[in-house]
This record gives structure tokens, C-alpha cells and sequence, in this order.
């Protein structure tokens, strides 16, 4: 256990995760200050009395007073105020240093700009179908220093780029970045190396490494050594072998006997397979984790379907890859009606555009990057406001064989709390419209 005792520790940004990192610091014997650029965030109501905080805005003094500085992923190492700290020698972690410096059981580490909360959730499955204590959490679910209040024989961990930016001690037993494609760009000034360099932290003092191979972003920065394995729809050790999920050769499951559908859900189902593997969760508990597991909430879900219409809520689609995986291979007997819109994060959509080709698509594009999303194609566009105004342009033009898919390219937060909500509120309305 690390000593954080006479430490002057500060945490930036409350919510789930910064709770789970006071009552860990309370918990070794240490009272941390606490700041928040918002006046009234969440989880205000449950800190600890005795703990200080300052709200509206970082507390310069607090951070240059301080030995320890837990970041929230949501602030950038670039923030003048922590530059400022960086520059005075304060060291800044996030909470998944912090995890990592405590936690005694391997680690599962998955990043990657799409398809990594259904890969993280379909390991984590697969240990728990073989037994195994398993503790799932990182970017989704649970903050991972909640994971260490009970013992697990294993954890598996969702990891953002923002959350590899302020971790130094992750040694995964098995990692994976599954795909780099355009995301966070304003985050990113210096463009796409950047943010892939933010990924490839995931691999230093990696025991095995699963890498994409149609993606060679996601090899390591010296390229492919022995700890690399890789999957991918028609190269490496697990492909696609028309139906099958082929394992070196082996064809091991046939997609049909799935759950999850479509090319991108059977490269990440590859891509689980070969991290279980890794660490050593047998292949029966892993193919009975594939059969049964039917995905997550807002990524690529039934919401509603009546009249012959099919609505399907993509909300989880924050980026331009994601929508694109979406769309790739997509078969409608009628009209697609897409959903785009949003904040694009100085996203190009124009790799979008052969995907939008065809008679037998109409595009609704909304919220703060609506134009340049409906100039891919203007001639089958039409621009509103809001999401709802857009859903109810759709009501009226849909016909049975048709499909309407939230698949929107750009992040919620223009005009939503959340991807969940901006989804919730998508199912809401296809019910009351469809």
C-alpha cells in the first residue's frame, strides 16, 4: 500500500470517480482539498463535510501548495493552472494511477476510439462465466477505486486516452487499443499522432498486446514485436472466416449462434477472445459468454419497431469511426433515415461521405455541427434545431421496411446531459412518433 500520509493532496473534478478518490485518500488517513469548475456538481451532496472544497473554478494557490494533484480526466495536462503546478514539480495522476499502484491482480486494460466498452463488458463476461471474482470498471461502470474494496482475481478496465495521459504505473497482463480513428481533436492540437500517443501508453510494461491488424496505428510505437497478437475482419490470429470466428485456423463460433451482429461486433467479439486468452479464461466460458451476451444500452439497440419501421438508438456513436462502423455493410429493404448531429470536437466528417451514397438514404442533421454534417450530402439533407424536431420531420416520411438509426458522429453534450440521455430521449420519441 502506497503512503500518502502529511501528504497535501488536491482532487480536481467530484462526481462518482472524484468521491471514489476522496474516501480512498480519507480511507489511508489523508483529508484531501477538493475543487470543481462547476458550482454545484454532482455528488456535492455526499463529500464528507470535513473535507475543503472550492467550486466555479480551479484554486491556483491550493494546487501550487500541493504534493499530489488527482486530475480529472475532463481537465487537460495543458490547463495553465496545471502547468503551472507541473512546472513547480506538484505531481499530477489521475485515479487509475492511483488504482494501479494498489491493485494485486491482473489487469485487463482496453482503449481505442470505438467498440471498447462492448469489448471490456464481453471479457468481463467471459471471466464471470468461467468462474473467476472479476472487477469491471475504468471509463465505464464503476470508478476503478471502487474495484478495490473487495478481492477479484481479475480486473478489466475501460481506459479513455484522457485517463492513459496521467497513468504511468498500468502493466497490464493483456492490453488492447482496438482502432485510432479521428476523435477529441480539440483536445488535440497536434492532431492525430497526438491522441494516438496518449493510446500507445496502454502498451508500456504490457505482458501481451492485442493489436488491429487492418489499424496499424495501433501497433506499438516500434512496431509489431513477441507480445503482439492480432485480430481483425480478414487478418491475424483470430479473424473472420465467413460465419466463423476462426482462432488460428480453428474455426471456434459461428457468429450465427451470436447475439451481437454485424462485421464491427464480430472483429470486437475477435478481439475479447484473444484478451480472455491471454489471460487464460477458458475458451468454453468465453464462447458461452458470446452466445449469450446482447451488447449495450444506446450502441447499435432496437428501440422500437412497429409498422415495419425499425428504430435503433446508436446514441453511444460520439465520433465519426463509430458512425461509420455502424453504417459499413448496413442492409435496409427500404429508406435509411440517419440521425447525425451533435458537437463534432473539430471532428472531418468527409470520410462519412462514400457511406452515404445511394437513393435509399435521407439524412437529419441537428444541433451545433448540423451544416457541415448535412453538406456531405445537402441534396438529401435536412437541418433542424434539435432532435426532436428532426424525429418529427422523420414521422411523417417513414413506410414499412423502412430503418431509422441514431447514429450521430458527434458528442452529446451541445444539447444533452449525457449519450444515455440523448438515447433515452431518441426511444421516447420513436415511441410516441413511430
Amino acid at each position: 500500500m502506497n503512503d500518502y500520509h502529511n501528504k497535501k493532496v488536491v482532487i480536481i473534478g467530484l462526481g462518482l470517480t472524484g468521491l471514489s478518490c476522496v474516501d480512498y485518500f480519507i480511507s489511508r488517513g489523508v483529508t484531501p482539498r477538493m475543487m470543481d469548475t462547476r458550482f454545484n456538481p454532482p455528488g456535492l451532496d455526499k463529500l464528507s463535510d470535513g473535507v475543503e472544497r472550492h467550486l466555479g473554478s480551479l484554486n491556483e494557490e491550493w494546487l501550487l501548495e500541493a504534493d499530489l494533484i488527482v486530475a480529472s480526466p475532463g481537465i487537460p495536462l495543458s490547463h495553465p493552472a496545471l502547468s503551472a503546478a507541473a512546472d513547480a514539480g506538484v505531481e499530477i495522476v489521475g485515479d487509475i494511477e492511483l488504482f494501479c499502484r494498489e491493485a494485486n491482480a491482473p489487469i485487463v486494460a482496453i482503449t481505442g476510439s470505438n467498440g471498447k466498452s462492448t469489448v471490456t463488458m464481453l471479457v468481463g463476461e467471459m471471466a464471470k462465466q468461467a468462474g473467476r471474482q472479476v472487477g469491471v470498471g475504468g471509463n465505464i461502470g464503476w470508478p476503478a477505486l471502487m474495484l478495490l474494496n473487495q478481492p477479484q482475481e481479475l480486473y478489466v478496465l475501460e481506459l479513455s486516452s484522457f485517463q492513459l495521459e496521467t497513468t504511468s504505473s498500468l502493466r497490464a497482463a493483456a492490453a488492447t487499443i482496438l482502432n485510432v480513428t479521428e476523435d477529441h481533436m480539440n483536445r488535440y492540437p497536434l492532431g492525430m499522432q497526438q491522441y494516438r500517443a496518449a493510446k500507445l501508453r496502454i502498451y508500456e510494461n504490457a505482458g501481451a498486446c492485442v493489436v488491429n491488424a487492418e489499424d496499424p496505428l495501433t501497433l506499438p510505437v516500434r512496431g509489431r514485436d513477441d507480445r503482439c497478437i492480432a485480430f481483425g475482419a480478414a487478418a491475424g490470429e483470430y479473424r473472420l472466416d465467413g460465419r466463423w470466428l476462426q482462432v488460428r485456423g480453428e474455426h471456434v463460433l459461428d457468429t450465427g449462434e451470436m447475439k451481437l451482429t454485424g462485421r464491427h461486433n464480430h472483429t470486437n467479439a475477435l478481439a475479447a477472445l484473444a484478451l480472455a486468452d491471454a489471460v487464460g479464461i477458458p475458451r468454453d466460458a468465453c464462447l458461452a459468454a458470446l452466445r449469450s451476451f446482447s451488447g449495450l444500452a444506446h450502441r447499435f439497440q432496437l428501440a422500437y419497431e412497429n409498422h415495419g419501421v425499425r428504430w435503433i438508438n446508436d446514441s453511444k456513436a460520439t465520433n465519426v469511426g463509430s458512425t461509420e462502423a455502424a453504417l459499413n455493410g448496413l442492409k435496409v429493404d427500404g429508406t435509411l433515415h440517419l440521425l447525425l448531429g451533435g458537437d463534432g470536437k473539430g471532428a472531418d466528417f468527409t470520410p462519412l461521405f462514400p457511406l452515404l451514397q445511394g437513393e435509399n438514404i435521407r439524412l437529419y442533421c441537428f444541433g451545433r455541427d448540423r451544416d457541415p454534417l448535412a453538406d456531405l450530402r445537402p441534396d438529401v439533407a435536412i437541418r433542424t434545431e434539435t432532435l426532436e424536431q428532426a424525429m418529427r420531420e422523420i414521422a411523417g416520411r417513414i413506410k414499412p421496411g423502412d430503418m431509422v438509426l441514431l447514429s450521430p458522429a458527434c458528442a452529446s453534450l451541445d444539447q444533452f446531459r449525457s449519450f444515455e440521455h440523448r438515447g433515452d430521449e431518441f426511444t421516447r420519441l420513436a415511441k410516441e412518433l413511430g
